[in-house]
């Protein structure tokens, strides 16, 4: 397994978009995979109840609240490396629930922390976002880009990854911070744009509502995404440091509505929503990754780079939300925050 042996991983956010994809390859791939997931009474696990009967009955699945400094040290408990991944991600609800982010980003990300250092842990993978950085100063962004907290969002992430570093150069907890720039795929939640184009064409619009479509973004399938991780936990490179996973490819998110309409062999128009703006000041307006740290240290690159892999990774996209018992799951006739 790579340059370090770490056989039993703790993932928190298992039960996410992109948790639920790693904890599956991670257990693809032979390892014991504790999956921390949020605590309900419908005894949900999330994402994870679809997965295959195979990863389920391999699953050792710890419900919990990363809010908890208890539960979180309880779950990491004889586990040699964690990969924290949980986190509020909306922006917009960001907007009017600032103080859940820093409950949850911050502090959670700080509990994770804690428990590691008392426990011994191996090897710590923060996940970080391209969110930090703002509007893009210089393109392509690499790792020394300044970091802009234009949501409370971002900066509940900026103050995370700052604490992670700082349990790095305080305690030398071996920390790695992951920043995963746009990620889309099966599962993302319908408040990401792929998504919210794909299930409106999908329920038969054809006048897509979106909110500014000139910013750009650099957008990663989650294949690679999760290659990322899996990069970053058997190497034994990139401590204390902060590595972008990008495709290096640009593109706006009008072009990106298009791109999908061609994908899925539909024309379409394109109206904006007022109510999906972002406030002047907070919305990104350009983000674009430089890669080259990643490969350098990792040997990682996506297998879905440039305008063609991306055509890939979203016609695999639109196939799985155009199951109906998928895109049954999403309420696309409505704004989700």
């Amino acid at each position: 397994m790579g340059g370090h042996d770490f056989s039993k991983i703790l993932i928190t956010g298992a039960d996410g978009f992109i948790g639920s994809h790693l904890t599956e390859a991670l257990v693809g791939k032979g390892y014991d995979v504790r999956a921390f997931v949020l605590y309900n009474s419908f005894n949900s696990w999330g994402w994870l109840d679809h997965a295959s009967p195979h990863i389920r009955s391999n699953l050792d699945v710890f419900a919990g609240d990363i809010r908890d400094p208890h539960g979180v040290r309880a779950a990491m408990k004889g586990c040699d490396a964690v990969i924290h991944l949980a986190a509020l991600i909306a922006i917009p609800y960001s907007y009017h629930s600032p103080d859940t982010y820093v409950d949850t980003n911050v502090k959670g990300t700080l509990n994770v922390l804690q428990a590691a250092r008392e426990l011994g842990v191996g090897r710590v993978i923060h996940t970080s976002t391209s969110e930090v950085y703002g509007t893009a100063r210089f393109v392509p962004i690499t790792e020394e880009h300044p970091l802009q907290g234009q949501s409370p969002y971002s900066a509940s992430k900026i103050g995370a990854d700052q604490l992670a570093y700082s349990f790095y150069a305080s305690f030398g907890l071996p920390v790695v911070i992951a920043r995963p720039f746009n990620t889309y795929g099966p599962r993302q939640s319908a408040r990401a744009v792929i998504p919210t184009v794909i299930t409106q064409i999908a329920n038969g619009q054809r006048e897509i509502k979106l909110g500014a479509v000139s910013p750009t973004r650099d957008f990663n399938f989650v294949k690679d995404t999760v290659g990322g991780f899996i990069a970053a936990l058997e190497s034994g490179a990139g401590v204390g440091e902060v590595v972008n996973f990008g495709s290096n490819f640009e593109i706006s998110v009008g072009d990106t509505a298009r791109l999908i309409a061609e994908a899925m062999g539909v024309e379409i128009g394109i109206v904006t929503d007022e109510a999906r703006l972002r406030p002047q000041h907070s919305e990104v307006e350009r983000l674009w990754a430089d890669n080259g740290k990643a490969k350098q240290l990792f040997g990682w690159q996506p297998a879905y780079g440039g305008r063609e892999g991306f055509k890939r990774g979203l016609a695999e996209t639109a196939e799985w939300f155009l199951d109906p018992a998928n895109l049954a799951g999403y309420k696309a006739d409505r704004y989700n925050i």
